[in-house]
């Protein structure tokens, strides 16, 4: 129940959650180097939390993992951190909190610790949830937010359509890839043609 509290408080704040009940339930999803972070609780039934960080660490997953947990020792935070995790958070914890964590981790990923993200003339801010291109705010709607994000979160990176699909939407939802050109063409009539170019046979990348 608390964990489903969680993923819509998260959802309601425009993220694309995810949840699983075990750690053996998280190793069926396809793609999960994709998610662009992970919240993990210790107490999970079968394997627990933190061997289950050590798991995804070893198979490469590089991106934020926080743990959320009512275990609040100072040795199970040692635990937790040094088995992978990159924050620990202990229950009860307001959304607030989380949330600002959570954008707190990904901003760093992204090797950016201002309060907006930034690339070339393009910015922005996750809390607020708005956009500015040469300083000038513009108007996405949410799918087309989480879009620029991802980009924005993975400087450099080509994005093929699984990893821009897996991000716009839950893994359990049926989506065209063609979804993935309509989005891309609507972002780029807002933030500008040619700063989304297109990787032939690859996939999308933010230019600037």
């Amino acid at each position: 129940m608390l964990a489903n509290r969680v993923a819509a408080r998260l959802a309601a704040d425009g993220m694309v959650v995810e949840h699983a009940a075990s750690a053996e339930a998280a190793a069926q999803f396809d793609n999960f180097e994709s998610f662009a972070a992970l919240i993990v609780d210790i107490g999970l039934p079968g394997i627990d939390g933190v061997a289950y960080i050590r798991q995804v660490r070893k198979l490469g997953y590089s991106h934020p993992i926080l743990i959320l947990s009512a275990r609040g020792s100072w040795e199970e935070k040692v635990e937790g951190l040094n088995a992978g995790a990159d924050d620990y958070v202990v229950k009860p914890v307001r959304a607030e909190e989380l949330i600002a964590r959570l954008n707190a981790l990904l901003r760093r990923a992204s090797g950016q610790v201002g309060e907006r993200l930034a690339a070339g003339e393009i910015e922005l801010d996750l809390q607020q949830k708005t956009a500015f291109v040469a300083r000038n705010p513009v108007d996405l709607t949410q799918t087309e937010f989480r879009l620029l994000q991802l980009f924005m979160l993975r400087p450099g990176h080509v994005l093929g359509h699984a990893d821009i699909l897996d991000h716009l939407y839950p893994a359990a939802k049926g989506h065209d890839p063609n979804t993935v050109e309509v989005n891309i063409g609507r972002l780029r009539r807002k933030i500008g043609k040619e700063a989304i170019r297109t990787v032939r046979g690859l996939g999308y990348r933010l230019q600037w």
